[in-house]
């Protein structure tokens, strides 16, 4: 019996790069069964017109409501006979052998909640490849902060060993339906928005016994639109980046929480 894949794509303002997102899914050397886009407050939506002649792809609108809750209800349009959902970010650029690499590893290893590859970094404006990594999974420093390991890295440093994480980055999330089914039908908690959803997800995931997967197996390419120098991110992403990484350790008590405070703290006064 084939396996089932469906895929939840949420657009924001994202005709730049959605076409890709899509083209990239096509060349797949097992095809998605099922492609779920939720629009979530787009100023102009015409763009998506083109997509809605695909044959296994719906496409939702909606207000702003934010990555968290758009993608809980890209999942309410997910078949039930899925053997798997991948969430990705639509300036997320999947390699040709994702899906099927994804998948082989996550019936090989039944402990696993979920798997994520290697992220490579990809210059929009540019056009071109940046030769440097966006995200090799999610890890947390001693006294608290979490970061993408390896991110800035030239692709040639290495991570080669397939391991268990802390926390996989919410661009590429692949998981097996039978995980996550527990948690529905909030699989990302809303409160959050955008930004630590994916940690807050994965941290529940451990805490329920399952295993989050890093392989260098699968890849794909991220533009990350807001991943440039701190003083060129506006004041509000800080703040709600900041906010939500002390609702993320209100929510899992940990003393860490003294340096999500600290850091809150430091970007209402502008020093961060």
């Amino acid at each position: 019996m084939a396996l089932e894949i469906s895929v939840v794509i949420v657009t924001h303002n994202s005709h730049q790069v959605l076409g890709s997102c899509l083209g990239c899914l096509d060349n797949q050397t097992i095809f998605p069964s099922q492609v779920v886009i939720i629009d979530s407050g787009s100023d102009d939506t015409n763009y998506l017109s083109e997509f809605l002649k695909r044959d296994n792809c719906t496409i939702h609108f909606t207000e702003n409501i934010g990555y968290a809750a758009a993608n809980n209800l890209g999942l309410s349009f997910v078949s039930s006979s899925a053997d798997f959902v991948l969430f990705i970010n639509p300036d997320t650029f999947l390699d040709r052998t994702f899906l099927e690499t994804a998948a082989r590893i996550l019936k090989q290893r039944p402990e696993a909640a979920a798997v994520t590859g290697v992220l490579r970094g990809y210059d929009l404006e540019h056009n071109k490849k940046t030769g440097r990594l966006d995200s090799t999974g999610i890890f947390r420093k001693w006294y608290g902060r979490w970061y993408d390991r390896g991110q800035g890295e030239s692709e040639g440093h290495a991570y080669l060993s397939e391991e268990f994480i802390p926390a996989i980055c919410g661009a590429l999330m692949f998981f097996r339906v039978e995980a996550i089914t527990p948690e529905l039908p909030e699989l990302f908690d809303q409160v959050f928005f955008m930004y630590k959803e994916d940690i807050d997800l994965s941290i529940r995931l451990r805490k329920n016994g399952w295993k989050l997967l890093y392989t260098p197996e699968a890849g794909a390419f991220h533009c990350r639109g807001w991943q440039k120098k701190r003083g060129e991110i506006d004041r509000k992403t800080r703040l709600l980046a900041a906010r939500n990484e002390i609702r993320l350790y209100l929510k899992h008590p940990s003393l860490y929480l003294i340096w999500a405070a600290t850091k809150y703290l430091f970007v209402r006064v502008g020093n961060v």
